[in-house]
């Protein structure tokens, strides 16, 4: 796998961490919101926190997305997971929660089954067939008819 692709499975990690964390930060700023007033919803995205949250969870969604253009899915989701991880980290030393052991063991077997995944391909090859993979002079006779 290439430095760049490794670049994109970290960028997911961290984009993800980083956005969940200043959603959370920018929640507990606000306050609690309501689904019965949908104007409170909209009025919480103007939050600074909040807003710079949002952007990086678009950041790692177009991460994903490319992640997901190159490596099967059984791959990039449990690679991802180190998020996870970071997220733990930040919670107990930005936000100041409490992590309980058991959220901590959560953390090392996450840490392990990302090991084990690291260890397989990252896309299952497929033997192409004539039916799955048209031909480039079988489209332009398509597109003639």
């Amino acid at each position: 796998m290439s430095f760049r692709k490794y670049l994109v499975l970290a960028g997911v990690s961290l984009f993800s961490a980083v956005g969940d964390t200043l959603l959370a930060r920018g929640m507990k700023e606000t306050g609690s919101i309501s689904l019965q007033h949908l104007s409170s919803i909209f009025l919480v995205v103007l939050h600074p926190g909040i807003a710079l949250g949002i952007f990086f969870l678009f950041a790692f969604f177009a991460c994903y997305l490319t992640a997901l253009s190159w490596a099967d899915l059984t791959y990039v989701l449990p690679a991802t997971s180190l998020s996870y991880v970071l997220v733990a980290l930040v919670a107990r030393f930005w936000l100041h929660e409490n992590v309980s052991l058991s959220r901590w063991l959560g953390v090392v077997l996450i840490s392990l089954g990302v090991g084990f995944v690291t260890q397989g391909p990252a896309l299952t090859h497929k033997p192409r067939t004539a039916a799955s993979h048209p031909s480039a002079e079988s489209v332009a006779t398509e597109v003639q008819r």
